[in-house]
């Protein structure tokens, strides 16, 4: 089965809009909240958690226009201090997830930016009860090497996100679940690239990823 660009378009965004569909629901939730209440202390709770559910929803659109869309314009640099902010917002939420940041480079390939806030994204996803994140990319001869650091007491990596990165679609196809694992694994292979992947140990498991710049 080979997946057709409307059918990873489709899977795309089937996954954008169930990350968003918690926080935008909890809007919903919390409009309706606030509309019955009249204590003023509840009212100012439901404003807080109105304020935390938009930050939350702005903050995933922003990595996802990165991570996704046309990240950096029609440019073939994106600006890596925009895809650290993006990933900074991204762990803000929920789990607590401390970021190392080690990307030396000013700008990256956007190939590149988009393998590693993909993965960042899978490797945060991984950290189930948070933990800490370091991310670095450096070039060498010729190639732009990704390595991502994921350290937490309960590391968990889905099995079919794991064979969807180091080896592409499967006899199962290619599910929203998958679809960021996906992406990655044929942008590197577009360059003659590789994704490796190590077994968690001592509650550290590494994500790598070679990228040829030429």
């Amino acid at each position: 089965m080979t997946v057709t660009p409307v059918d990873f378009a489709s899977l795309l965004c089937s996954r954008l809009c169930h990350d968003l569909l918690s926080p935008v629901g909890a809007l919903n939730n919390g409009l309706e909240l606030l509309a019955d209440e009249t204590d003023p202390a509840m009212r100012q709770r439901c404003l807080d958690l109105l304020a935390e559910s938009a930050r939350t929803s702005a903050n995933k659109l922003k990595f996802f226009r990165l991570a996704f869309g046309a990240a950096g314009g029609f440019g073939d640099l994106v600006d890596a201090r925009e895809c650290r902010g993006a990933i900074e917002g991204l762990l803000s939420g929920g789990r607590k997830v401390e970021l190392g940041w080690l990307v030396e480079a000013e700008q990256l390939p956007k190939p590149a930016a988009k393998v590693l806030l993909n993965l960042a994204m899978i490797a945060g996803d991984a950290l189930v009860r948070g933990g800490r994140l370091d991310i670095g990319g450096e070039e060498n001869g010729g190639q732009l090497e990704i390595v991502l650091r994921a350290e937490g007491t309960r590391l968990i990596l889905d099995p079919d996100i794991r064979r969807t990165l180091t080896d592409g679609e499967g006899d199962e196809g290619i599910t929203p679940r998958v679809a960021a694992a996906y992406l990655v694994h044929t942008l590197a292979r577009e360059t003659g690239g590789s994704v490796q992947i190590t077994e968690p140990a001592d509650n550290v498991m590494l994500f790598g990823a070679a990228l040829n710049l030429s």
